[in-house]
């Protein structure tokens, strides 16, 4: 089993970009470049703010794509426990109830910590926290098929919800909250994660760090 040197400096990688550009292909292309059990991730989804107390039909209706949503004083804590060596207990957070379930997820510290989510650029002190900040980007209607595509299979919505969903809220949120935070991001990779020679480059220096 894989033990994090506890004398090794944990390299933190943020991975942001608009819903459906690629980010999930990204992440685990650079997990699957690293021996195994050398990446823990931890994804910005997982730290939604807990809304059970809110009938289910507004939760359903709420804005969970600009920065007030998620929990970042939680998601920065533990990141600062497995930067000291500490196992973190992650939430984990149901997309159809739009709740946190009453389960967790044992993260063991690890040398790379993967951070991934279309907001993650925009907490000042988590940015502050990385190592490598990255944008992925991908064109517009690309990102839009592929969200289609992502919430009628695993979140049972129609296309046209999904449709009316980004029209009010994905398209305007990402030009507000997500695009500017390109500007904070040491690499852009273009093309999402089909861009090989971005990723690549990505995760040789990700290797490069972890040598030193």
């Amino acid at each position: 089993m894989f033990t994090r040197n506890q004398n090794t400096r944990m390299i933190i990688i943020g991975i942001a970009g608009g819903t459906g550009s690629g980010k999930t292909t990204v992440v685990r292309k650079i997990v699957s470049s690293l021996p195994e059990g050398e990446v823990a991730v931890i994804p910005q989804d997982c730290y939604y703010r807990d809304n059970k107390h809110i009938p289910l039909a507004e939760r359903r209706g709420m804005n969970y794509d600009e920065p007030a949503s998620i929990e970042w004083e939680l998601l920065v804590k533990h990141l600062q426990e497995l930067k000291e060596g500490r196992a973190i207990e992650m939430p984990v957070y149901d997309m159809l109830t739009c709740a946190r379930t009453e389960e967790t997820v044992t993260v063991q510290p690890r040398d790379v910590v993967v951070v991934e989510g279309i907001l993650v650029l925009t907490d000042p002190v988590l940015r502050e926290m990385m190592d490598v900040k990255v944008f992925v980007d991908a064109d517009a209607d690309d990102r839009l098929i592929r969200v289609i595509t992502r919430d009628c299979i695993e979140r049972g919505r129609t296309p046209k919800m999904v449709i009316d969903r980004y029209v009010d809220t994905l398209k305007p949120m990402h030009e507000l909250y997500i695009e500017p935070t390109k500007k904070c991001a040491d690499l852009i990779v273009p093309q999402g994660g089909h861009n090989e020679v971005a990723v690549r480059l990505l995760t040789d220096y990700i290797s490069s760090l972890l040598k030193k």
